[in-house]
């Protein structure tokens, strides 16, 4: 790689770069900041974040490109997904300046590690080639281990991390190794020209069903897919609770984009996912099988979300049932299927976070986070009651919230691929008539719970307010700009093809 080239690749690398600058000015910032003031640090963190987003939302995509060596890709697709974990980073930011849980810490390593986390996660949205993206899921894991447990003094913080490590280092083997045998069988470890050799034939089915079961493993613990989930309900409930809303939306999303990029792009016959997806290796029936996996992960997801009394935990099995519907866009593995899971993930971010943020608040002020101590909510806080209320009506998928709305383009890729997955719609349809039980739980402890009518309102402060508003209006008014975003989200399945 010669000089210029070297400077082109930089030239496409300008978010990661000030990420980079911002993350190293962060550092040094802190250490000059006494423990009572450490929280400038983050003020700074969120300043720079800031930054990096709107030189991502400048960024030219227009011409798919691939950099380094073709180490990693840089188009509407990664763009879309970097914009994505960067808007939830910044919104973690916000309301982790309102956190009881991190208030008289030193709080400056807590936002150095998002940072690190952050830039992990576009990395992995971009990596095109096995080292990359094996690295890159290394980076995002090791800093969620780190910020799970976090609040190191408490015993299920603890328990959360150890069980985390001990999880991610199990999937990471088994990815690794799935990775080298495809290597050995393959001779290259760059996706393109896996995708070449794959093509061509004379491949042995018995060894690319137990490469790809591993790689699966790898990916679908971090997604939370069923069944690598376990370590998902009591990371959630031990983390503290912006990490717990983090790592719900922000690393699923990446996790979803690194699945998408490899299978629909190692397995089409042309190396076009949006034309002959999986047609690589077209005796095995890998739809069905994502298929099966997100049958199980939207019904285990919801049916163990019943059975739950703490918010935190339930948030978590309705995680992995959300993973379930998007794995439902992986199925159709086309243009349609891909700008539909983007477009869901987008929406899932903004009703998920803001459920947990209502969560926190709740925290911070009546000190539970028990759905039963929810009682009269409604009437103690009125602005959180209804705010919280419009959350969980979307995380439902009733209309017209913006739940609704991404359902209902996932459910329609399906039907309009074919007649024979029609069967997925239908049980993805079950399944959300499920959670309608337990998400209307809470509404029904906020507003018919037993109480006395209070004599003193809670009032949250006015910048969790207007946070929470900011991510309830759009899921409100999401049947008025679900084009726009849809079609936003279809313009990002540009993919780099080599």
């Amino acid at each position: 790689m010669n000089l210029n080239q070297i400077m082109t690749d930089l030239s496409y690398f300008i978010p990661e770069m000030i990420l980079t600058g911002v993350l190293l000015l962060v550092i040094v910032f802190d250490l000059f900041q006494k423990a009572d003031a450490s929280i400038r640090t983050g003020y700074l963190a969120m300043g720079g974040m800031l930054l990096v987003t709107l030189s991502l939302l400048g960024q030219n995509v227009s011409t798919p490109v691939g950099i380094f060596s073709n180490m990693l890709a840089v188009d509407g697709f990664s763009n879309f997904l970097k914009i994505l974990v960067s808007l939830g980073t910044l919104l973690v930011m916000w309301i982790s300046f309102n956190s009881n849980e991190l208030k008289g810490r030193r709080v400056g390593e807590y936002y150095i590690v998002l940072l690190v986390l952050t830039l992990g996660m576009y990395f992995l949205v971009s990596a095109t080639h096995l080292l990359s993206i094996y690295m890159a899921l290394e980076m995002v894991s090791i800093m969620s281990f780190l910020l799970s447990g976090y609040l190191k003094e408490q015993m299920r913080s603890n328990e959360a991390s150890i069980k985390y490590v001990v999880f991610g280092a199990f999937s990471s083997g088994i990815l690794l190794y799935g990775f080298s045998l495809l290597y050995g069988l393959t001779g290259s470890a760059g996706i393109y020209e896996i995708q070449a050799a794959l093509a061509s034939g004379g491949v042995s089915p018995a060894l690319m069903l137990i490469i790809m079961i591993m790689i699966l493993v790898g990916f679908g613990y971090k997604v939370a897919a069923v069944p690598f989930h376990f370590w998902t309900p009591d990371v959630y409930e031990g983390a503290p609770a912006p990490i717990t809303a983090f790592l719900s939306v922000a690393p699923k999303a990446a996790g979803f984009a690194i699945i998408i990029r490899f299978f629909n792009v190692a397995l089409s016959n042309s190396g076009n996912p949006n034309m002959e997806a999986w047609s690589a290796i077209a005796n095995m029936n890998w739809q069905a099988v994502i298929g099966v996996l997100a049958i199980l992960s939207m019904t285990v997801g919801n049916v163990i979300a019943l059975q739950q009394s703490n918010i935190k935990r339930m948030l978590a099995y309705s995680s992995i049932a959300h993973a379930g519907y998007m794995l439902l866009g992986v199925v159709v593995a086309d243009q349609t299927g891909i700008a539909s899971v983007l477009y869901y993930a987008a929406i899932y971010m903004l009703m998920n976070l803001g459920a947990f943020f209502v969560a926190i608040h709740i925290k911070n002020a009546f000190d539970t986070e028990e759905i039963e101590d929810y009682k009269a909510l409604g009437y103690r806080a009125p602005v959180l009651g209804v705010i919280m209320a419009i959350f969980m009506f979307s995380l439902t998928g009733l209309p017209p919230t913006g739940g609704f709305v991404a359902k209902f383009y996932i459910f329609r890729a399906l039907i309009e691929y074919g007649d024979m997955y029609f069967w997925l719609a239908l049980i993805g349809l079950i399944n959300g008539v499920i959670s309608l039980y337990y998400y209307m739980r809470v509404v029904k402890a906020m507003y018919f719970g037993k109480m006395e009518f209070p004599e003193k309102l809670h009032h949250a402060p006015v910048n969790v307010t207007v946070l929470l508003v900011l991510l309830a209006f759009p899921l409100l008014f999401a049947w008025m700009i679900g084009d726009p975003l849809s079609t936003y989200a279809q313009n990002a399945v540009h993919f780099f093809i080599k």
